[in-house]
């Protein structure tokens, strides 16, 4: 029979996307691993592959529509013997709905302003009035109700053998069903359970108290002559950059910690590194203070091991490597593209690692395992002149570093004053995780590989 292909969830936190081009037409046949759409996430454009071979019998969603849900049907792929006429048999699904009507008010209030994505989320808790009981784990750990990532080819081999996708645990990236779960389920084999979520997660959710209610377009509208301004719609990374950072802010206990670097050493040991670098070739570098910096977060994560870590309801994740995220500005909003094992990486390999993925985020042409995740971040604005600023925490990070620009500045060194360069570094941290005097270490030694880089080179 006809094999639907659906909107893929190119991330674990996807829920829709923007269907932005066909790459094929109907009737047209592919192969396994042909490129037949380009989908829009928040902030990427990315290349979807069919996984099976055979005659594309229908394409169910047009170009360019937007707010795809994951898992809907998009295409119909047919198979060696199959017609065009038994495409009919499959039911296309219908077009994602409009985004229900905002409350009446002023004209330009179509367009939600920046407070707009901190509104009550879809799981708000229950009130206190009518407690709701926690759903109860099925023992897969899939939550009922939750909605199941999973290979389009896992489905149809799901589909095929006749298998219900709500008992099979998933062994693929972050919990996705694959094909050995489906071949594992099919043989009868006990596929590997995925961790039971704790019933602590509801409880703590429902524990939380509710958000106040930003102030509504129409209040925020009626402070405003008519005519005075022009309403600029967000787009989706916008939205994403708003919700995530106002999670950020009313769940993460932040702290901050704040010391100046001395940079003198660090920019002669820069300076003949670049000059007996190659300028051309495959090995060619050009080193900036930013590499540096990664550098040393990274080693200094790895020399105290307990800032390395994050948060979650069932316990500490403590991370084995530095995956260091690092704020990129584009155009609307910013990308924070993570240089992985970073503390494993010359500076050479990790300047030219960082030219290339902030080059691709700029063109918005990131793959979501290159800005997702990490164990840390850094926001420099060194170059735009800002001399000390506080960065607010990218979850599920524990740690942001705010890096300031380096100035020239008198300093006591002993009995006498000296010009130094120097350089403020603020540490954001999670209250949860890193306590004030793992922080301070964490910083300390930091500053210890800045002001003596060649700890770096060993």
């Amino acid at each position: 029979m006809p094999t639907e292909i659906l909107m893929p969830a190119l991330s674990p936190t996807m829920e829709e996307g923007k269907l932005a081009k066909w790459l094929v037409k109907e009737g047209q046949k592919v192969r396994s691993g042909d490129i037949i759409a380009e989908i829009e996430t928040d902030k990427a454009t990315m290349e979807v592959e069919a996984v099976d071979e055979g005659t594309v019998g229908s394409l169910l969603i047009a170009e360019g529509t937007d707010k795809v849900k994951v898992n809907t049907p998009i295409a119909v792929l047919l198979g060696d013997g199959e017609s065009a006429s038994s495409v009919k048999s499959a039911t296309p699904a219908p077009k994602p709905a409009a985004a229900p009507a905002a409350a009446p008010s002023p004209a330009p209030a179509a367009a939600a302003p920046k407070a707009q994505p901190a509104r009550a989320p879809a799981s708000a808790p229950p009130s206190a009035a009518t407690p709701a009981p926690a759903a109860k784990p099925a023992a897969n750990g899939h939550a009922p109700g939750a909605r199941l990532f999973a290979s389009p080819l896992a489905r149809r081999l799901a589909k095929e053998a006749g298998l219900d996708l709500a008992r099979v645990a998933g062994t693929g990236p972050h919990g996705r069903i694959v094909r050995r779960d489906i071949e594992a389920a099919a043989k009868g084999g006990a596929a590997k359970a995925a961790p039971a979520q704790s019933t602590a997660v509801a409880t703590t959710a429902a524990a939380t108290p509710a958000m106040a209610a930003p102030m509504p377009d129409s209040k925020i509208l009626a402070l405003y002559e008519q005519g005075s301004y022009e309403v600029l719609p967000h787009d989706g990374m916008r939205r994403v950059i708003a919700e995530r950072l106002t999670q950020s802010k009313q769940t993460i206990p932040h702290f901050y910690l704040s010391l100046d670097c001395r940079l003198d050493q660090l920019l002669a040991a820069r300076e003949r590194i670049n000059a007996a670098a190659p300028k051309e070739g495959p090995r060619a570098y050009k080193l900036s203070v930013n590499d540096f910096v990664i550098k040393a977060l990274a080693l200094a994560l790895q020399h105290v091991p307990g800032a390395n870590a994050t948060w979650t309801a069932e316990g500490m994740l403590r991370h084995r490597h530095s995956d260091v995220g690092v704020a990129v500005a584009v155009e609307g909003g910013l990308f924070t593209p993570i240089i992985r094992h970073a503390e494993l990486k010359t500076l050479g390999e990790i300047s030219n690692e960082m030219k290339d993925l902030a080059g691709r985020a700029r063109k918005r042409r990131l793959a979501p395992h290159e800005y997702q995740g990490g164990t840390t971040s850094i926001s420099n604005l060194g170059m735009y002149g800002i001399t000390s600023f506080d960065a607010v925490i990218n979850p599920p990070h524990a740690t942001i570093l705010a890096v300031g620009a380096g100035e020239k500045k008198p300093v006591v060194v002993g009995d006498r004053i000296e010009i130094a360069t120097i350089m403020n570094c603020t540490l954001s941290c999670d209250h949860r995780v890193v306590d004030g005097a793992l922080g301070a270490e964490l910083l300390n030694a930091f500053r210890a590989l800045i002001e003596d880089p060649v700890r770096m080179l060993v």
